[in-house]
């Protein structure tokens, strides 16, 4: 027997404000119900000795250590930029108003 109702999804449909037609509140009466007897059968299993986790999944961090290494010589950054001054990159003004 489903624990949801059609009264527990016109309330949903009215909180989301949505209008469902007959068939889709049957539907929905139907899925949702699948769905808390899934979880009741989820509840039964002993979890007690299973370490909680953040994802199903295990997940590697792929970055590598933040090590600080040698920089880019000035000539080498500025050699493929469209517009440098030859100490800076040089971009579009994007801003109005007065350089101060």
């Amino acid at each position: 027997m489903s624990k949801i109702t059609r009264q527990d999804v016109e309330y949903v449909a009215g909180l989301a404000q949505l209008r469902l037609d007959d068939a889709t509140k049957g539907r929905l009466v139907r899925e949702m119900g699948d769905i808390l007897a899934y979880m009741d059968q989820l509840n039964e299993l002993d979890t007690e000795h299973v370490e909680p986790m953040m994802h199903a999944m295990e997940m590697t961090n792929v970055f590598r250590q933040d090590v600080p290494g040698e920089s880019l010589p000035r000539g080498e950054a500025l050699m493929n930029a469209p517009m440098h001054d030859g100490e800076y990159f040089m971009v579009p003004r994007i801003l109005e108003g007065d350089t101060a």
